[in-house]
């Protein structure tokens, strides 16, 4: 496939496929074990279909939101992946500012090859800073004040992983950090480098650094130590979704880690009406895993989603292109999901409702036609 000629963001993965090291691939392409949950986000949503409403003016359509107050182009943002220059020279600096020139929001891992300053430095854009909340906490304080400096404008926390998924090819491949790159925010702490071990060297790092006795305390000491928003990452039940509000989180995504940690856990788009109906408005919620297609993003909006985020096609495009593959599968996102927009008859993000989509678990419809006298 020519990269001239893609036509959809799947068609990424097998040109990045082609280009990246076995090694690398397998990091950004593999699940958890069985890999269950990493094919059922995609197909379940197959399970999701359209009631497109027909003979609306559809002449104009507005794609535009706003996210934690920031007004952007499109309910479409990227999720954080980590050391993105495994993909490209340019790493997180493309993803920035291919984010930047779409007008929408990029997330920064902490675990990237390029510093928050570095990232802030491309430019403009309002980006949010991932955190994974270490043993010591002088570093998370560290991380968070440096971000702040930076200007990113909120916190996503992941709450899904005391401990690293069990991913077999990296296992197989004893994943390491290429010895040329480091985890660019941890560089002067002596914690920057993920060495080769007999196992996945990403899962010796995360035992040996990251705080297993996490809880809903550290996400209330988090807001002592910041006035950013703080999103919690991973969040897949109402049980859990009830306790994220009573911690003060200003937002909610709804995650399985991309199916790389607990596998056999529901696709996203099928925890993510449980989380709506929890949450009642109160904060929003925002889905992550598996979104492909523009109808996707529908999908999710109709489910009460107030956006997606997007991980692996930036990394799959960002190998293939570069910052301009990056653009271009936001740029086709966006396409496909205002003509799935203009075909169900909506034209603001508000009048996407339940009604546009179908479900096999829906009661079923009966529409009331009053009697004839």
């Amino acid at each position: 496939m020519d990269k001239m000629h893609i036509t959809n963001v799947s068609e990424y993965e097998a040109i990045a496929k082609e280009k990246l090291p076995k090694m690398i691939y397998d990091y950004y392409a593999s699940g958890a074990e069985d890999q269950w949950t990493l094919k059922e986000n995609r197909n379940a949503f197959s399970k999701i279909l359209f009631r497109p409403r027909i003979l609306v003016d559809v002449s104009n359509i507005d794609v535009t939101t706003t996210v934690l107050g920031f007004k952007i182009s499109m309910p479409i943002m990227i999720a954080p992946s980590a050391m993105q220059k495994m993909a490209h020279p340019e790493g997180e600096c493309a993803t920035a500012r291919a984010a930047s020139a779409a007008g929408t929001i990029m997330t920064l891992s902490s675990w990237a090859t390029s510093s928050v300053e570095e990232v802030a430095s491309t430019g403009p854009g309002i980006r949010f800073f991932q955190l994974y909340v270490h043993k010591d906490r002088s570093v998370v304080t560290q991380l968070v004040r440096r971000a702040e400096r930076a200007g990113f404008k909120a916190i996503a926390l992941t709450v899904d992983t005391p401990r690293l998924g069990r991913r077999e090819s990296d296992i197989k491949n004893r994943f390491a950090l290429p010895p040329h790159l480091t985890l660019k925010n941890f560089e002067g702490l002596d914690i920057g480098k993920i060495d080769r071990t007999n196992d996945s060297g990403l899962a010796s790092y995360v035992a040996s650094q990251v705080d297993r006795s996490l809880s809903w305390k550290d996400v209330k000491w988090l807001q002592t130590i910041t006035k950013l928003p703080i999103l919690l990452k991973g969040v897949i039940t109402a049980e859990d979704a009830k306790l994220a509000i009573e911690a003060g989180a200003a937002g909610i995504i709804v995650s399985n880690h991309g199916a790389r940690q607990l596998d056999y856990v529901p696709a996203t788009i099928m925890a993510l009406e449980e989380v709506v109906k929890a949450v009642q408005g109160q904060i929003p919620v925002f889905l992550d895993g598996g979104v492909r297609r523009g109808t996707d993003v529908f999908k999710a909006l109709a489910l009460g989603a107030s956006g997606v985020f997007i991980g692996r096609p930036v990394l799959f495009s960002l190998a293939a292109d570069g910052e301009a593959g990056v653009r271009k599968v936001l740029q086709m996102l966006r396409d496909e999901f205002e003509l799935t927009m203009a075909l169900s008859g909506c034209r603001s993000l508000k009048e996407i409702t339940r009604d546009h989509i179908m479900t096999e678990w829906d009661p079923p419809r009966t529409l009331r036609i009053a009697p004839r006298l």
